[in-house]
């Protein structure tokens, strides 16, 4: 993977080029951005850059298979790595990446990473939807410990083992990760040996941001598609359905037999229902 620093060079070159796009390949995507080629009579529609953020326990790869069904649509790309320390740090970041981008962006996010979404694209104009895909939509003032508690069904703490780290003020926090014996909470519907690679490959998230309260709610003034994961085990379907229908979803698609992680067991109805949301708002 790139470092953040070259990203932000390239995500600078891009934006230099009026009217065309910095194609930069690589396993997590391409960090591009297309100027407007404007709305007149015969001119071809602007389609928006997709930013994709991921959740916890996991990092911008887990949307490989969906950024190939994107690619293949002719959509530009780009995979925010959320730092997952809490909304203070990670909504900041993943809005500055927004700030760098020019042109309509489809903002989609994964699990914790919707709390994310929700706050980091609070106010930015050039985001025009928001796109949910098993995932948290929290209002302003709740906590993501809130949300999960909300409705039965979540297994996925349990299988979480905390990690003492020290913090760069010298005081000691927690990371969770994701057990060997997480995969029935978290990815019932991948092979155990890509279960494995996930597993060990993830990046932990900071115990700390199940407390942290929403400051702002993008989904108020954006509009907002959805995916319902049947069988998720780590945010319960039913809270999935209720977050998406307080946010007045344009669409709610539910795929019954997807366990938390969607992008990897039903990339094609994840980038579909991205597509709808580019679509509708082009």
């Amino acid at each position: 993977m790139s470092t953040e620093v070259s990203r932000r060079q390239v995500l600078a070159a891009g934006a230099a080029l009026a009217g065309s796009a910095a194609l930069v390949a690589g396993s997590e995507g391409t960090a591009a951005a297309a100027a407007p080629t404007g709305s007149g009579k015969g001119e071809s529609k602007v389609k928006p850059t997709i930013v994709l953020v991921h959740g916890g326990y996991a990092d911008s790869s887990c949307w490989n298979a969906t950024i190939a069904e994107l690619q293949c649509k002719g959509y530009t790309t780009i995979c925010g790595a959320n730092p997952l320390r809490g909304i203070p740090t990670d909504a900041p970041y993943i809005a500055s990446l927004l700030d760098s981008i020019s042109g309509p962006v489809v903002l989609v996010a994964h699990s914790m990473g919707g709390t994310v979404i929700t706050n980091a694209a609070a106010g930015k104009a050039n985001v025009k939807a928001l796109v949910y895909i098993s995932a948290f939509v929290p209002d302003v003032g709740e906590t993501q410990g809130d949300l999960i508690n909300k409705f039965p069904g979540s297994e996925v703490l349990p299988v979480s083992v905390p990690v003492p780290y020290t913090k760069a003020d010298g005081t000691t926090g927690t990371d969770l990760y994701l057990s060997k014996d997480g995969q029935a909470a978290f990815a019932a519907d991948i092979s155990t040996t890509a279960f494995q690679v996930l597993q060990a490959t993830q990046r932990p998230f900071d115990a700390a941001s199940f407390t942290y309260p929403t400051t702002a709610a993008a989904w108020k003034t954006i509009p907002v598609w959805g995916l319902v994961a049947g069988r998720d085990k780590a945010i319960p379907p039913a809270c999935e359905r209720w977050m998406y229908a307080r946010a007045n979803a344009r669409k709610v698609v539910e795929v019954p037999h997807s366990s938390h992680v969607a992008m990897l067991s039903h990339p094609k109805a994840v980038a579909g229902l991205i597509v709808d949301a580019a679509e509708a708002v082009s």
